[in-house]
């Protein structure tokens, strides 16, 4: 498995940004090798982390036209700084208590 963590600072520019964001997850939840997505942050800083299986699924996002408008509109106006890595997951625990 593998993570793509962005850390990213929202600008002051948020025109499309939400219809984007909303857009681009519904799209990436049906593509193959998508595993899912964690998100933290304070709605300025954030952190995204999407799990994928294989690199050549993380490399087919990366050319997806929506992707591909998001990032360039991203660049332009929605953030004033970022962060993306990619990382292979060697190990993974979860701890979960029941209520």
């Amino acid at each position: 498995m593998y993570a793509v963590i962005f850390i990213y600072e929202i600008g002051e520019n948020l025109e499309g940004y939400a219809e984007m964001d909303q857009r681009t997850l519904e799209l990436v939840a049906t593509l193959p090798g998508y595993l899912g997505y964690q998100k933290a942050g304070d709605g300025k800083n954030n952190i995204f982390i999407s799990y994928w299986e294989s690199l050549e699924h993380i490399d087919a996002w990366r050319k997806d036209p929506v992707h591909t408008k998001a990032k360039a509109e991203g660049k332009n106006k929605w953030y004033k700084r970022y962060i993306s890595q990619i990382c292979k997951v060697e190990q993974s625990h979860e701890m979960k208590k029941e209520q």
